[in-house]
């Protein structure tokens, strides 16, 4: 008899834990770590898209490595356009971070294959809606060009960056432009007038 009461309490607390990990967002979060744990199992990706629909690769000035103020050398691509232009994602993968902070302005972190970030600096503005956790694809819009951060005085440009494990890689050589969508040309209907 003793041993169902405590089977019993066991499967109370069981309930009550489980119920807390579901109400609290638990669930999500450890869904959400494990969904990134699975890309780390991941090739990282060769080719990436570029971030900025119109335009090409060849219009970009290499500016990794360059160097900044305070002795630090820039670690990624200043792509520029006119503010306001759609920052769409050059991967697939997690919405990892959406920030500010004092270099970057405004800026969004995309973890992808392999457990690179990807990292969209100097936002006007963040897409509207999106959030940490979501599932994005290369057609995903996180945000829109700007001057924040230190960015500040500067014609507006997005900065781009690509993370590993070991540190910051140039991701000029991974750039690919994007293909403008094919544009079908259909034939005009004929009408056919049926009296009855």
């Amino acid at each position: 008899m003793r041993w169902v009461r405590r089977l019993s309490k066991l499967f109370a607390v069981l309930a009550v834990g489980l119920f807390l990990f579901v109400v609290t967002g638990a669930s999500d979060r450890l869904v959400f770590y494990a969904r990134i744990l699975k890309l780390y199992t991941q090739a990282p990706d060769s080719r990436l898209a570029m971030p900025l629909e119109d335009i090409r690769k060849k219009e970009i000035t290499d500016t990794w490595d360059a160097p900044r103020g305070d002795g630090r050398k820039h670690e990624g691509q200043d792509i520029f356009a006119p503010r306001g232009t759609p920052i769409l994602s050059a991967t697939s993968g997690y919405i990892y971070n959406i920030g500010e902070d004092n270099l970057g302005g405004h800026t969004v972190s995309v973890i992808s294959k392999g457990g690179r970030v990807y990292y969209y600096a100097h936002l006007d503005s963040y897409a509207r809606g999106i959030k940490i956790g979501d599932r994005i694809s290369t057609r995903t819009v996180l945000g829109y060009v700007g001057t924040t951060g230190n960015a500040q005085g500067t014609p507006p440009h997005l900065h781009f960056g690509v993370y590993t494990s070991t540190g910051a890689i140039n991701p000029l050589p991974m750039l690919t432009d994007r293909i403008p969508p094919a544009v079908t040309r259909q034939e005009p209907r004929r009408v056919i007038n049926r009296k009855a």
